[in-house]
């Protein structure tokens, strides 16, 4: 369900905020363009795959010198989007990052991974990792030719979607 509350919000609307962030509820919340996206927490497999994947990940990402971390600000303050993770070279600590060199999104039902790809492409991220629980599929993505389109191997770490698919447990 899409809801659009036009400025000035309602005591009630500002309430609600307050309350989200009281209780930690707006943790994966968004701004598109001044714009926010309230998410609601994943699925609870969602949580599982993404430990998985900070594993699995870990070492090929430091191997070829980039930092691994879990859910991040990428843009700015008025325009930011919070992936499911990311490996990033070195950067300097910040709340909101430019970039990420690998960017990792976990489907869930009704979410906005796919509208997001325009806006990580406008930030220079270099490879988007997709993963789909509900199929067992992992897609993994680079620019090419002004748009992200599906690689058979990373060029950023020494791993591909085939070889990370059949090492992840899936959760039934």
């Amino acid at each position: 369900m899409r809801t659009l509350v036009l400025d000035p919000p309602p005591g009630e609307f500002e309430q609600l905020l307050e309350r989200r962030r009281r209780t930690g509820a707006d943790r994966r919340d968004e701004v598109w363009e001044g714009v926010l996206h309230m998410a609601p927490a994943p699925h609870s497999r969602h949580s599982r795959l993404q430990w998985q994947l900070a594993l699995l990940l870990d070492g090929p990402a430091r191997a070829a010198g980039l930092e691994p971390t879990s859910e991040f600000n990428l843009g700015e303050p008025d325009d930011y989007r919070i992936p499911d993770g990311g490996l990033h070279r070195p950067t300097p600590d910040g709340l909101y990052l430019p970039t990420a060199a690998l960017v990792i999104e976990i489907l869930s039902p009704g979410d906005e991974t796919w509208e997001k790809l325009p806006f990580y492409a406008a930030h220079r991220v270099e490879e988007l990792l997709i993963i789909d629980p509900d199929k067992h599929t992992v897609q993994w993505l680079a620019p090419a030719g002004g748009e992200y389109r599906p690689i058979e191997r990373s060029l950023l770490i020494e791993l591909g979607p085939g070889e990370l698919a059949e090492r992840i447990d899936w959760p039934a």
